[in-house]
């Protein structure tokens, strides 16, 4: 696999702390008292000049077009009033499918969600990122985990930090079901296997806080990658844009709309359709006198569910032919193995920082027998023909 830029930067993963890796007692003391030192170190520096670790590279920091994503804003609430089978449920599905196909990406409306509430979450994110450093660390997140409070990730991270605090804590609703039902609904049949895949999964709440920043340009709130999870569900600040999408070999803003919420196609989801749907290549940026905020769901399977492809999308172009026996179908390859979502969290948060490539890289670090992250990315584990046909993609 060719050298990424922003792959594993400086991350602490390469170059773990005199201790056993499964000593999780041990090295949590040990990047804990590393971590608070890093805060101090980057917080307390000069205002008018961010830190050198918060600086990106050029090749990550390319500047913004002008011209906005196009994203499809469907009304959710009135294609499930129409039933699932009337012409406003077939043009959302024609409007959802184009864009998961292209980059990944869209918006809904009508999803019932009162605004007043929408502002309170936000206003109450807020309200913690402006509590004192110390009172935050209390809540920081252990080493491996998915949940809790973290500044700049330093305590993943020694290089191409982002230019962000965030908390996150697991969420388990019975609610849940609504999102899947709908957004397999709008996809028609052949993902109909897939309502009940996260029924009983954990997912995850992340509350994101991006500083004003006096050097916006030299750095990023949030580097450019793909979400591991399934979807991703995002409330963007009303006031403040920031999310920018990789399309046409361009970022182009997707400027924060009233009463919508993003929708984003995550790794998981990727490879339950197998590679019919793109995970969606996405970034964040900052600004030099405003702050912005935003709330994200993470949908997430249980952690031992085997992620796998519905058998039907195996069939030839995604259609099941009822007149053709099973046994003479002709079968997709498959693009990805299969795998848990503990597997693919596991790898994100020891041995890899999510990026472009992060589904091809942690299909060859299963094919290698899950390794230490060097050998699993390595040019013997990842041929570069597979390398830059991920590249390809975005």
């Amino acid at each position: 696999m060719p050298e990424n830029p922003h792959h594993n930067s400086g991350s602490r993963s390469d170059h773990p702390v005199p201790v056993a890796m499964d000593d999780d007692a041990a090295r949590h003391v040990l990047l804990s008292a590393s971590a608070d030192a890093a805060i101090d170190d980057l917080w307390g520096q000069q205002p008018n000049k961010i830190p050198d670790p918060f600086v990106w590279p050029h090749a990550d920091a390319l500047a913004s077009s002008e011209r906005e994503l196009d994203a499809p804003v469907v009304d959710v609430g009135a294609a499930m009033r129409d039933a699932g089978d009337g012409e406003g449920m077939r043009r959302a599905a024609e409007l959802v499918a184009a864009a998961c196909a292209s980059h990944g990406l869209f918006q809904v409306t009508g999803h019932g969600l009162d605004p007043a509430l929408a502002r309170a979450a936000l206003d109450g994110a807020a309200g913690f990122f402006r509590l004192p450093l110390a009172t935050k660390q209390r809540a920081r997140r252990a080493p491996g985990n998915l949940t809790g409070f973290a500044a700049a990730h330093v305590d993943r991270f020694t290089s191409n930090l982002p230019w962000k605090e965030t908390l996150s804590f697991a969420h388990r609703d019975h609610h849940r079901h609504v999102v899947v039902d709908y957004f397999t609904s709008v996809l028609g049949t052949d993902f109909k296997p897939l309502g009940d895949f996260f029924s009983d999964g954990c997912s995850i709440m992340r509350c994101n806080y991006y500083p004003a920043c006096p050097e916006p340009e030299r750095t990023l709130g949030t580097g450019p990658h793909c979400d591991p999870s399934a979807l991703t569900l995002l409330l963007q600040d009303g006031d403040v844009d920031g999310l920018q999408v990789l399309a046409a070999g361009e970022w182009r803003p997707v400027r924060p709309r009233p009463g919508a919420l993003v929708v984003n196609i995550g790794d998981t989801f990727m490879a339950l359709s197998n590679g019919r749907y793109r995970s969606c290549l996405h970034r964040a940026v900052v600004h030099r006198e405003r702050e912005r905020r935003s709330l994200a769901f993470f949908l997430c399977p249980r952690e031992d569910r085997v992620v796998r492809p519905p058998p039907r999308l195996l069939t030839a172009a995604g259609e099941h032919h009822e007149d053709i026996e099973e046994e003479d179908e002709q079968q997709q390859p498959r693009r990805y193995p299969d795998f848990t979502w503990a597997e693919l969290a596991h790898f994100t948060q020891r041995h890899y920082r999510a990026d472009a490539r992060t589904l091809d890289a942690f299909a060859c670090w299963l094919g290698a027998g899950a390794p230490t992250c060097a050998a699993a990315t390595s040019s013997a584990a990842c041929d570069e023909s597979q390398a830059d046909e991920a590249q390809g993609t975005f």
